[in-house]
């Protein structure tokens, strides 16, 4: 019992993989996910914080280090799905934030249940912090998609991805955001590949949306 449940609990991300039912060259858990969106975002931070913009890094580690724990409860949905409709996608995060709370309610102690409501919640916000977050995540999916797409996988599902996440990106108002499709972006189209997809075709797209 106690906070030794949730320490064990974190084990289980390691065997949530993302995007299921899809032919992958590189399988990616939820815990390796959630470590990439922690080094994604503090350099994004730093970028912020070059440009004048305070940052709240207390704040910054706490929601990109646990956004995705309620998965261990329910599992990676798939973006498309998740996001098909507003009224699933409130469906879906209320049923993750209950079964979060709940969890928080049944083993962690008293006196450290508002630290863990406070860390576990949905950090997505419109605060710098919650938008640096929406980046990071969305980055790792366009570099997840990238990389299937670049080895030659022609699977829909991550054309759409890495279309659906860029477009998603390029409309958050960050100074980060335009540092990486000035300066990111262009390097990582520009690397040689093998794929039959046509990459920088299907950038410069979404970037036009």
């Amino acid at each position: 019992m106690g906070i030794h449940t949730y320490f064990r609990s974190l084990n289980e991300m390691e065997r949530i993989y993302r995007c299921p039912g899809k032919f992958k060259f590189e399988e990616h858990t939820v815990a390796a996910h959630s470590w990439k969106v922690v080094q994604y975002a503090k350099t994004l931070a730093d970028i912020e914080e070059m440009h004048g913009t305070p940052v709240n890094w207390k704040k910054l580690y706490e929601i990109t280090s646990s956004h995705d724990y309620g998965e261990i409860f329910i599992g990676d949905i798939k973006t498309p799905v998740k996001h098909s409709s507003m009224e699933l996608r409130s469906l879906i995060q209320q049923v993750e934030e209950g079964m979060v709370h709940h969890f928080i309610n049944e083993h962690i102690p008293e006196e450290f249940r508002p630290i863990f409501f406070n860390q576990l919640r949905e950090g997505k916000d419109q605060s710098v912090e919650g938008l640096i977050l929406e980046v990071a995540d969305k980055l790792d999916q366009v570099y997840e998609a990238f990389a299937e797409l670049q080895r030659g996988n022609t699977e829909k599902e991550f054309v759409k991805m890495y279309r659906e996440a860029l477009v998603k990106i390029k409309h958050i108002p960050l100074a980060c955001v335009d540092y990486f499709l000035k300066n990111i972006l262009p390097d990582m189209v520009n690397e040689e590949s093998l794929s039959p997809i046509d990459i920088k075709r299907i950038t410069e797209e979404a970037l036009s949306q």
